[in-house]
């Protein structure tokens, strides 16, 4: 019997625990290609706003990019919660046949509304382990098995995490963060920094992404202290620690979250890009989005010892990786003391030239038709 080769169905449903608008990183640079082809819609977590009635909040953002908001009656318990997004969900997908449907997970904890549905096609893009993170639900750990059971295909967001996965699918595949390096690029030719951070003067080095658990707040307290001419400029939204927990000092700056558009004019007025993360379990498998944007901006970049960054990026002396204080000042002082900048960036550009969102998008397209195919030879068999 002959198999067609499939098509990838019409609409992708996206379950997602970030929200669309929070930072500009892995879902949204996917989900955007998607749109291009099919419609897609995000799923973001539940708001519990005191309304009187429970209902989804649907925000058309492109012709084909539709982000959902639930909002829930505060007040009720786990059960009817989840009772309650069963039926919301229900009635979003309405009469459509299923087969006209991708659902793809970034959190398994919406299996506890959805798994009552059986899509076309489930992807489990697994961009971190959630359960490492602070206040992370309790029912995590179990959903997340039940989702590697149940997913017909798995993409993990770094080796490390595809290391500790591998073994728990038949059909798993590693697709580190990316970059668009058009974007991170027009940071090597950017004169005119924006007014908050041209303000600083002396040398900046510079850090973009969330300030949670992850970060090293010892280390960049010890940086400060020990060069208090170097000044450390920190971009990116607090979230899950107090400010009063974090460094203070006069060559120590807040400047906030910052739109992805505005990011390579900050970081245009960078000598030195940081990613200064903890080692504890939050961080075991976590693949920095940042690192390769940095190298995309023509920055030289100094890391904690993350796996993911020490292989390949360590490795291929593109990143320098410190361990302490001591370690990164001292990297840091190389790296403003280099003259060999222009055979450093002609290996930067090497290493990146294969790697762009656009790529892992296609890479993972193939890997889902496949699946498809191999599914419908299955059943036709």
């Amino acid at each position: 019997m002959n198999i067609q080769k499939p098509l990838l169905p019409k609409n992708l449903l996206c379950f997602s625990h970030l929200r669309w608008d929070f930072v500009f990183q892995r879902p949204q640079h996917l989900m955007s290609r998607f749109a291009k082809e099919m419609n897609v819609y995000v799923m973001e977590e539940p708001i519990f706003d005191g309304q009187e009635s429970s209902y989804l909040a649907i925000d058309k953002r492109e012709e084909q990019l539709t982000i959902i908001v639930p909002h829930i009656t505060p007040g009720l318990d786990h059960e009817q919660e989840n009772l309650l997004m069963k039926k919301l969900l229900t009635d979003f997908i309405g009469d459509s046949s299923l087969a006209d449907w991708i659902f793809w997970y970034y959190t398994p904890m919406a299996l506890q509304f959805s798994d009552h549905h059986a899509a076309a096609l489930t992807v489990f893009d697994c961009m971190d382990e959630l359960s490492a993170f602070d206040f992370a639900p309790k029912e995590l750990v179990l959903l997340e098995k039940k989702l590697l059971k149940t997913a017909d295909v798995v993409f993990t967001g770094g080796h490390s995490l595809h290391e500790a996965k591998k073994e728990q699918h038949n059909n798993i595949h590693v697709y580190p963060s990316s970059i668009d390096k058009k974007h991170f690029s027009k940071a090597r030719t950017i004169e005119i920094e924006p007014e908050d951070q041209a303000a600083i003067t002396g040398i900046k080095l510079g850090f973009i992404g969330v300030i949670d658990e992850r970060f090293d707040v010892a280390l960049i307290r010890e940086i400060a202290e020990k060069r208090p001419e170097w000044q450390i400029l920190l971009l990116g939204p607090v979230v899950k620690v107090s400010m009063d927990s974090l460094p203070k000092g006069p060559n120590l700056h807040y400047l906030g979250q910052k739109n992805y558009q505005e990011l390579p004019s900050y970081l245009s007025g960078w000598n030195v890009a940081l990613i200064p993360f903890a080692i504890n379990n939050s961080t075991r498998f976590i693949s920095p989005t940042k690192t390769p944007e940095y190298l995309a901006a023509g920055l030289r970049v100094v890391s904690t010892p993350i796996r993911d960054v020490v292989k390949p990026y360590g490795i291929e002396k593109l990143v320098s990786i410190g361990s302490n204080a001591d370690e990164f000042i001292e990297a840091i002082e190389q790296i403003i003391a280099s003259k060999d900048e222009k055979s450093w960036k002609n290996n930067v550009d090497d290493f990146l030239a294969d790697k762009s969102w656009e790529n892992t998008y296609e890479e993972m397209k193939k890997k889902m038709l496949w699946t498809l195919f191999e599914t419908d030879k299955l059943l036709a068999s």
